[in-house]
């Protein structure tokens, strides 16, 4: 057999990370994901434990309240996750990505204001972009931002937000500038939850998977914010704002979606070599070998383009926005199509929600369409052509 496959930018450092992730995830989160998933959200001492054990924004500099590490560092804890076949601890949104766009979006006494509770923990963080008419086409949006007296009066609707009842602070996308203005009439801005009225929470949504998650509808009737919360202190940057942090948003999608094929491969080969079948293991039928070696060399084409993204970012080298699309629609179309081949293999155990397999089919669906779907990726890559 050969030696298991190993990212070229794992150091030893990686590795202790690696353990520190493991054991949280194995007993923090992995006895509770039912009741995670019932409930649709998980509990906040388990947020404020990985914050206490510095798995909540690492890649943000130390003087903000982050660890100051790299990308890979994020990447290890998204593998781990992905371990076990969780979706209940919404480490991408709230963790990485949430955080991201604060943090790139905000001026300094933004960032000294508020980054240091949400790497903490003590307080969660939710990005609500997406409304009803606008999901990928953000120049769609309708929420407004009015100017009024020494603040902004926001009103509006968003939709698909997660950690949307549970979070303290809200990055809301608004419209400063008219329809007409398209990308150059949205701003960002921070609503402090606890020190305004008018920010409700519709409904928590029901959805195929990641139930977890407290992803949810939102409306926003005249919800009032101080000047001071206009993210980076000028109008009309919204948009630009964005676009430069989605794309590192796609390539943790990417990440997670060729991690969890690995996964689903993993315990398919497991489950083949001591599944009995007429008179022999299904491992014993050509069939089942060649389809897992088919997914796993396309599972590991995908992980050799994302570690050359990953080892990018570590080096410091600039992320091509069309490398992280391909990584995002590559990612997800194949984390669909490989787990669901490997499904089949456990026959109907693999429609049974308590197997792990059936968890990581229900939740790899939504992937090929947040973070922009993939038709909308495909389409901008061609537009490069």
């Amino acid at each position: 057999m050969t030696a298991p496959y190993r990212s070229p930018w794992m150091t030893d450092e990686l590795d202790m990370l690696r353990t520190t992730a493991r054991r949280f995830f194995e007993d923090e989160v992995a006895p509770r994901a039912a009741k995670f998933r019932a409930q649709h959200h998980i509990d906040r001492d388990v947020w404020q434990r990985a914050g206490e054990l510095g798995l909540l924004c690492m890649s943000i500099p130390e003087e903000y309240g982050g660890q100051g590490a790299t990308f890979a560092h994020e990447v290890v804890v998204m593998e781990e996750q992905a371990r076990i076949c969780d979706t209940t601890f919404g480490f991408i949104p709230g963790a990485v990505n949430g955080p991201a766009f604060f943090f790139e979006t905000a001026n300094e006494e933004q960032r000294k204001r508020w980054m240091p509770d949400i790497a903490s923990g003590r307080k969660m963080l939710s990005v609500c972009i997406t409304e009803p008419d606008a999901g990928t086409d953000v120049k769609a949006m309708r929420t407004t931002a009015r100017k009024e007296g020494d603040g902004y009066v926001l009103n509006g609707n968003k939709i698909f937000i997660t950690h949307g009842q549970q979070a303290e602070l809200s990055l809301v996308a608004a419209r400063t500038g008219g329809t007409g203005s398209g990308a150059k009439g949205i701003s960002l801005f921070m609503v402090e939850r606890e020190k305004t009225d008018g920010f409700r929470i519709n409904k928590v949504l029901e959805k195929v998977g990641q139930n977890g998650l407290d992803t949810c509808e939102i409306f926003l009737d005249n919800v009032y914010v101080p000047a001071e919360n206009l993210i980076g202190g000028s109008e009309g940057r919204g948009f630009g704002q964005l676009m430069d942090v989605f794309v590192r948003e796609r390539l943790s999608i990417g990440v997670v979606g060729i991690t969890c094929a690995e996964r689903a491969i993993e315990l398919t080969v497991e489950h083949t070599k001591n599944r009995k079948m007429l008179g022999q293991t299904l491992w014993d039928f050509q069939n089942s070998r060649f389809t897992l070696a088919e997914c796993l060399t396309e599972a590991r084409i995908g992980r050799i383009f994302i570690d050359k993204l990953v080892a990018d970012l570590v080096e410091g080298r600039p992320l091509d926005p069309n490398d992280a699309m391909m990584a995002k629609w590559w990612g997800s179309e194949k984390q669909c199509q490989i787990i669901d081949r490997c499904l089949q293999l456990f026959g109907g155990y693999g429609y049974m929600t308590e197997y792990p397999i059936a968890q990581l089919y229900m939740d790899a669906r939504v992937a090929r369409i947040y973070g922009g779907s993939n038709e909308t990726l495909k389409d901008l890559i061609a537009r490069s052509m």
